[in-house]
């Protein structure tokens, strides 16, 4: 198999098992937990996980943050953005809801000229604007009050994004290793300071549903690390929607649920366009 193969392989495989994480902080969220304790499983389980790791092969990482207050930023748009994906799972399918917060690429592109500086032309707006137009294809505003869950996506999304361009903006100067260790630490701290106020103590079940978020947390992201070894981003990013192949699956296994004809078209909308975007940008780098 080739680099590229790799990359792709692994790319995949991350985004078989990333829905499992969803999947979990759904039940949990069914079963009566707070959506401020399952996020905190989430970032507490993945620091055990990945800080230990993380010194052991970087320990440059732990030395004092570039930038802390933008990178603390950075950690609560991420902290935001999981705990209004996990919120808005609790009722809408995890399909749906997916399908609803991959908005986000469209939101970086948006983003991208006041963040980073970058120059978007009229042909990547006229994607973002077609992505835009698959998500009323699945949100169907004309038939009812738009709901909170779908709020929240919406707000996730947008979060997400300045997540990611933040990322772009701090990892040329930074490295992934300390942006990891960072954010692993930052994250479970913050988590840990909220959640007493939240707390249910779990029973067996639900203690190993907890600690599944945090493993498949630590090792959805190391897929990701590895595949971006053997492939660029840009030949990989119109592969992240095979997420949503996965999350139908798990939905429909687990939960009984399966999206209808009408989101599937909004879906086919966001994927194509997102694909063009990334698409795009590859051409326009390797232009450059």
């Amino acid at each position: 198999m080739s680099e590229q193969g790799k990359g792709i392989f692994l790319f995949l495989a991350a985004w078989a098992v990333i829905p499992v994480m969803d999947a979990c902080a759904k039940k949990l969220g069914q079963d009566g937990y707070s959506i401020i304790q399952i996020v905190w499983a989430r970032f507490f389980f993945n620091a055990m996980i990945v800080l230990p790791m993380l010194y052991l092969r970087t320990p440059q990482a732990f030395r004092r943050p570039y930038r802390p207050a933008v990178q603390v930023v950075r950690v609560i748009c991420l902290l935001l953005p999981t705990y209004f994906f996990f919120y808005a799972i609790r009722t809408l399918p995890l399909a749906e809801a997916l399908s609803i917060y991959f908005v986000y690429p469209f939101f970086m592109t948006a983003l991208a000229p006041w963040v980073l500086g970058e120059k978007v032309g009229l042909r990547r707006w006229s994607a973002v604007a077609v992505g835009f137009a698959g998500s009323l294809i699945i949100i169907r505003p004309d038939t009812a009050e738009v709901s909170l869950p779908v709020v929240f996506l919406l707000l996730g999304a947008l979060t997400f994004a300045i997540y990611n361009l933040l990322t772009r903006k701090l990892v040329e100067a930074v490295g992934p290793g300390p942006l990891m260790g960072f954010q692993s630490l930052s994250g479970a701290l913050i988590m840990s300071a909220l959640v007493p106020f939240f707390w249910k103590t779990p029973d067996l079940a639900g203690l190993v549903l907890f600690v599944t978020i945090g493993l498949i947390s630590a090792s959805g992201h190391f897929l990701l690390i590895k595949a971006y070894r053997h492939a660029p981003a840009s030949l990989l990013a119109p592969y992240c929607y095979f997420e949503i192949v996965s999350a139908t699956v798990l939905g429909l296994v687990f939960f009984g649920n399966f999206p209808g004809a009408v989101t599937w078209l909004g879906v086919a909308v966001i994927v194509s366009s997102g694909v063009y975007i990334s698409v795009r940008e590859r051409r326009v780098s390797e232009a450059a």
